[in-house]
């Protein structure tokens, strides 16, 4: 089955469950080609976890396709904050006062406003970015009230090897109490949880490109 053919599959099943849920294509470890057939087939969701990574081969079509919606599903550090605001319209991995400082200014001062996404480290991993959870609704209060952000809703990647719903709920509910509502969560291994659970964005490389 080609990654058209699975991508088609995967939508059909979204479309059962969710007609509000987008498909992010995670194209972190595609090359040119693959890109510019799904960008020629008219897909406009995709996602990229390196922001350098991300410029050099998004940069010229970017600029040239108006309708694609770049997605950052990876960390940020601070000193490449303004290069990831330039590239996305979406991030997904907003951790920090830091970071979500300099967005702000980004977005007072320039031409262009993103959308956020608030990642929370729903598993309390060490290993992991995100926001603690017991830190995160006082987050999300200054991201939200004072600085302005455009807060869609919240992001989580489960921890592995366990049954990732109890983590869907929680973040679902945490979403729900802050009035947000946009959730991404869900990738390959357990994407059609994170649907029955609400997910209104999914992020899925492997299942698609392997």
């Amino acid at each position: 089955m080609s990654y058209i053919d699975k991508i088609k599959k995967i939508q059909n099943e979204i479309n059962q469950i969710s007609v509000n849920t987008n498909l992010v294509i995670v194209t972190k470890n595609q090359d040119h080609n693959v890109i510019n057939t799904l960008v020629d087939a008219g897909y406009n969701h995709f996602g990229e976890n390196r922001i350098q990574t991300a410029t050099k081969k998004w940069g010229y079509i970017i600029s040239s396709t108006k309708s694609i919606n770049l997605h950052l599903i990876g960390p940020i550090q601070s000193n490449k904050a303004k290069e990831a605001h330039r590239i996305f319209n979406y991030i997904h991995s907003l951790e920090n006062e830091k970071v979500a400082k300099i967005f702000a200014d980004l977005d007072a001062n320039g031409p262009k406003k993103s959308k956020y996404f608030i990642q929370v480290n729903i598993g309390d991993e060490p290993q992991k970015s995100g926001v603690k959870l017991e830190h995160a609704s006082n987050f999300i209060n200054f991201c939200v009230n004072e600085l302005k952000l455009n807060i869609l809703g919240l992001m989580c990647i489960p921890p592995a090897n366990c049954n990732p719903e109890q983590y869907f709920i929680k973040l679902r509910e945490l979403n729900k109490l802050h009035g947000l509502k946009e959730l991404s969560m869900g990738m390959s291994s357990d994407y059609h949880l994170a649907l029955k659970n609400g997910a209104t964005y999914i992020r899925i490389g492997s299942a698609i490109f392997n």
